[in-house]
């Protein structure tokens, strides 16, 4: 049928089809009329995609569902006649900003810590010696170049040397707030200002970790459907 169709188009002009070496060649450059495929919706939030999927909206065709990252989430079906996938819904996190790998002031930092930061140990250790410092010079303390000391208040009218915390273990927000969010270990440092600043140090560990835990929720919010063979999930 195929062939039949193209032979019928190239007799509507002047081009036509030559066979060489059994391949068919065209005499005229021909552009291929693609099957059409729909524009994606995209959600915030994994339950949006979970809630979209469910409801079967679009009909009963086989889904795969992808982690592309600790932000986005994809569902697409297989490949058409011109291997081509329909890209169903995207979900794309929505997470609060925080730089890291340079240097903030003070109040900005003690802010971000609250507001961007799972509540941990190491966070409300960071945040008495960042709220409670006082605008004089950070020391290096050794010869490692690690370890800081701060002038900090470390009582109602006193104050002293304090250690920094280094390195730290932290939980930012950096996936969809459905999951836990991984911990991972960073470099705090402080200088002159005073300001602070923090290092990723886990080679990007963190993402890996992240993707799994994103699969394991889909897994768990979708196993009817998984165990009924119409959808499938991978990260």
């Amino acid at each position: 049928m195929i062939k039949e169709a193209i032979q019928y188009i190239v007799s509507l002009g002047n081009t036509r089809l030559e066979n060489i070496n059994g391949q068919s060649y065209s005499t005229q450059q021909m552009y291929l009329a693609k099957e059409p495929t729909p524009a994606e919706l995209e959600v915030r939030s994994l339950s949006g995609l979970v809630e979209y999927l469910k409801s079967h909206f679009d009909g009963d065709e086989k889904v795969m569902v992808q982690v592309i990252n600790p932000v986005k989430v994809q569902a697409f079906s297989s490949f058409n006649n011109d291997f081509n996938r329909k890209e169903f819904i995207n979900a794309v996190a929505m997470l609060p900003q925080f730089t890291f790998d340079r240097f903030h002031d003070t109040e900005d930092f003690n802010i971000k810590l609250q507001s961007a930061f799972v509540q941990n140990n190491d966070r409300d250790i960071m945040l008495k010696v960042v709220g409670n410092i006082k605008e004089e010079a950070v020391n290096t303390i050794g010869d490692d170049g690690v370890s800081q000391s701060v002038v900090a208040k470390t009582g109602v009218a006193t104050v002293s040397q304090v250690k920094v915390p280094n390195p730290v273990q932290l939980a930012p927000y950096r996936t969809f707030v459905e999951v836990e969010q991984p911990t991972s270990n960073f470099i705090f440092r402080m200088k002159n200002g005073p300001q602070a600043a923090l290092y990723e140090a886990d080679g990007g560990a963190w993402k890996l970790e992240a993707m799994k835990n994103i699969q394991t929720y889909l897994a768990d919010q979708l196993k009817e459907e998984i165990e009924a063979g119409r959808i499938v999930v991978i990260a």
